[in-house]
């Protein structure tokens, strides 16, 4: 695969009537626009499900297999014949620009119930729904009753249920999969309409050579499927409950640093295991993407741990990871062709020697490269290697916008007017740094549309510091005009980044 550019956009940031993005017709139409703008790469974020506790986060998520729901697309559904135009005649007035949540996972939850039910009896007896559970019964089983047992606990966390389904004894499992036989069909119904349409989608994208580039969060939430159903590979107390919670340090992001919450891995227990369930989970992750990034990469080399209960992560401490152990396991059986190392941040040798042992493309993000140590600076361009993904900002950061007008002093300012070799404005600043990271030597070159755009800092995906307002930007197609169009085809012209080859 040689030089290649394209574009970072959610699924949930499509436009499209019904309160958060989705598979459908606008999708398709992203597709067409990479295609027609020479782009080969869509990278998204995490599938999996969201929950409004968890601020609708694609990185804390109560499954690490599952699809999300949201995204199914309400109008395959009524081609397909399980919904009727009646249903989708009462539809909410929902907000263009923002992604609805709450009121998106309302209107359709009934929807799919009225899918689910309407065609029950046809589906039952379908082959490739029975095959889909077969494939899939390595998670989708557990899945199914842990959804089912959350709806009917009214959405209590799984450590509140009764001990006997807490600690999953053998006999009361067995008993509440009878007791909720149909809303665990249910569940994986809306699996299968998940996988199928996305599967649809994937192959239409790759079908215009376009690579579907994912990402795998390191960590799952307390609150889920895998952790209730496989507790001895985390580090938890004879109560299930943490012993030591995840986060990152203090670092560019917040003075206290992130506290993430997530419960950590007992990383000899997994390796006890022959790390199964990594390997997977990664299989199942290459079935959705071609590409997938691995959030957090530095936690593989050593993690922060802080202690279950602090208030912030500053009083947290480095632990070893499993490191070379499990990427030699890892890469034994899957190819590390198909893997991206996020090594942003606090990033130590220990690190940098994981990554470049297995030849993992890491990050280069722009908006790091103008420090005072900017000959020398990893991010900056004269620097990159061929072997990196460069990036003018991730979805943790400001838009260039943003940055410019909001966190770029003066001593920043002079050092990228020195570095272009032209006078930097808010009217030039997007396009020079875009300009940057295409003529980069690194053979991935990825854009987020927010910067493609120009927009400001209220365009931003996500500021990692606060816990609500993410995650809902959505993009106003309109704003994608010709203009767009020539400068994208344009740029991946001069910069020779509008031929594939696999």
């Amino acid at each position: 695969m040689n030089r290649l550019s394209g574009i970072l956009l959610h699924i949930s940031s499509l436009p499209g009537p019904y309160g958060v993005g989705d598979f459908g017709a606008h999708a398709y139409r992203f597709v067409a626009f990479l295609a027609g703008c020479s782009q080969k790469i869509w990278q998204i974020l995490p599938l999996n499900p969201t929950t409004p506790g968890m601020g609708n986060s694609p990185y804390s998520s109560y499954s690490a297999f599952a699809g999300n729901p949201l995204y199914i697309d309400p109008e395959q559904l009524l081609d397909q014949g399980l919904l009727d135009h009646q249903d989708l005649k009462n539809t909410p007035s929902f907000p263009h620009d923002r992604s609805d949540y709450h009121m998106a996972e309302k209107f359709r939850s009934a929807l799919l119930q009225k899918a689910f039910e309407r065609c029950r009896s046809r589906f039952e007896t379908e082959a490739r729904f029975a095959l889909f559970c077969e494939q899939n019964a390595y998670w989708l089983d557990d899945f199914s009753l842990f959804s089912a047992l959350k709806e009917h606990f009214q959405g209590a966390p799984w450590y509140e249920w009764p001990d006997e389904l807490r600690y999953r004894h053998k006999q009361a499992l067995m008993e509440w999969k009878q007791k909720l036989s149909a809303e665990i069909l249910r569940e994986k119904y809306y699996q299968y309409l998940f996988f199928s349409q996305w599967q649809k989608l994937k192959t239409y994208a790759n079908n215009q050579q376009i690579v579907i580039f994912g990402d795998l969060p390191i960590y799952v939430s307390l609150d889920s499927c895998d952790l209730w159903a496989h507790p001895h590979l985390f580090l938890l107390d004879q109560e299930k409950n943490p012993l030591y919670v995840a986060g990152a340090p203090p670092d560019y992001f917040s003075e206290t640093g992130q506290l993430w919450g997530n419960p950590l891995y007992h990383w000899e227990n997994n390796a006890r295991e022959d790390f199964q369930w990594w390997i997977k989970r990664i299989r199942q992750n290459l079935v959705m993407f071609d590409l997938l990034r691995f959030d957090h990469f530095r936690g593989f080399a050593a993690y922060w741990r802080v202690p279950a209960g602090a208030r912030t992560a500053a009083g947290g401490e480095w632990i070893q990871g499993p490191g070379e152990h499990f990427w030699s396991r890892l890469t034994r059986e899957i190819s590390p062709a198909h893997f991206v190392a996020e090594d942003l941040g606090h990033i130590t040798p220990d690190v940098l020697a994981l990554r470049d042992r297995y030849a993992l493309p890491g990050m280069k993000g722009l908006q790091f490269a103008f420090g005072e140590d900017m000959p020398t600076n990893p991010y900056i361009p004269h620097n990159h290697t061929g072997n990196c993904v460069v990036y003018t900002g991730t979805h943790d950061n400001n838009t260039v916008l943003g940055w410019y007008l909001q966190e770029l002093n003066q001593d920043g300012l002079d050092r990228i007017q020195l570095y272009t070799g032209r006078e930097i404005t808010r009217k030039n600043v997007v396009r020079e740094m875009i300009r940057l990271a295409m003529s980069s030597t690194a053979k991935f070159c990825v854009l987020p549309m927010q910067d493609i755009l120009g927009l400001d800092a209220g365009a931003r995906m996500n500021r990692p510091s606060e816990s609500v307002g993410n995650w809902e930007w959505r993009l106003d197609t309109s704003l994608l005009d010709n203009e767009i169009k020539e400068f994208l085809n344009d740029f991946t012209a001069i910069y020779g980044r509008n031929s594939f080859e696999n």
